[in-house]
């Protein structure tokens, strides 16, 4: 372990527990199936939020199956709230809403808000452009039922993590560029949003070691685009980082580690909205691997989580929080 002493000090005990495995595709329905029975089972165990869980399938189109969007809502009832469409991780291979219930949950009673998860479908099964439409039909969705659920359609913005942060930010150029639903901000952890960084000729040293390694973002990009990584004329829609005009974009919060693998692109990321105009606030954190910020036990991990609960806040209409404890 070649940058583990880069790792931060009371996060180290935890590279001991990590798989030393190589992603590929013939172990992906067994991970799927056990990710999501221990979600599942989780679920069992009431957490005590006050919140309520609903589940529905809109349509995405004639030539599209119905998306199944998982909406998770405060028990009591109130119109003007902010919405989030979020957008889980999992490499583009792997994940479900239930999965990202330890953030969704406790962010719709902390933020008094709407979020509405979109369960895409998944890669090598469905390539690009398929889960990012499945995205794009959930937005639409959510915006126009907005009243019904009790969103102010002028503060829905979309939050993800890895995946779902580059599947988020891919949204936010497809929904300005189509002319769609305005979306408010961007709420972006460790976003995965370049497929050059597999094929980059000067790798950083000291980023992606653990948790999701060069590896496996070749896996996943592959899977995704249904081809190999880097070649060029790949679509922005598929890459965000592939796009050229970043004006007009919702303004964006991005976090990630000092030894995840896509912090270089999101340095580049975030320098080049920045020169395009658009407000970012841009948090590095030093020792953070890639889904460091998993678990509040620890102190890197409560900070991040903390910073990104405060950047929603400031786009909350009703502008107060309550502490769940993110």
């Amino acid at each position: 372990m070649k940058t583990a002493h880069l790792v931060d000090p009371e996060l180290r005990p935890l590279l001991a527990d990590m798989p030393d495995r190589v992603l590929e595709a013939s172990d992906l329905p067994a991970m799927r199936e056990q990710r999501q029975a221990a979600a599942l089972e989780s679920l069992l165990h009431d957490d005590g939020l006050p919140v309520t869980v609903t589940q529905h399938h809109i349509s995405a189109g004639e030539d599209s199956p119905a998306v199944r969007v998982v909406v998770i809502s405060p028990q009591h009832q109130r119109k003007g709230r902010m919405g989030i469409l979020h957008i889980h991780g999992g490499g583009y291979v792997l994940g479900s809403p239930e999965q990202s219930m330890p953030l969704t949950r406790p962010t719709a009673a902390q933020q008094d808000c709407v979020i509405v998860s979109v369960d895409y479908r998944l890669a090598p099964e469905t390539p690009f452009p398929g889960p990012l439409e499945d995205c794009y039909a959930a937005l639409v969705w959510m915006t126009a039922q907005a009243d019904e659920l009790g969103i102010d359609p002028s503060h829905i913005g979309v939050m993800g993590d890895s995946a779902g942060a580059g599947l988020a930010a891919s949204l936010a150029l497809l929904t300005r560029d189509r002319g769609g639903p305005k979306l408010a901000f961007q709420n972006l952890m460790y976003p995965m949003l370049d497929d050059r960084t597999v094929t980059d000729p000067n790798p950083n040293p000291v980023t992606g070691e653990f948790s999701w390694t060069r590896q496996d973002n070749r896996f996943g990009w592959h899977a995704y685009l249904g081809h190999e990584a880097g070649l060029p004329e790949i679509s922005c829609y598929a890459a965000a980082a592939r796009a050229e005009d970043l004006g007009g974009l919702p303004p964006v919060w991005m976090g990630v580690g000092s030894i995840d693998l896509f912090l270089d692109e999101n340095i580049e990321y975030a320098r080049r909205l920045i020169r395009a105009g658009v407000p970012v606030e841009f948090s590095i954190y030093p020792g953070g691997f890639h889904g460091f910020n998993g678990d509040p036990a620890y102190a890197l991990a409560r900070r991040a989580r903390k910073q990104r609960q405060d950047a929603l806040a400031g786009f909350n209409p009703l502008r107060h929080t309550h502490d769940f404890g993110l």
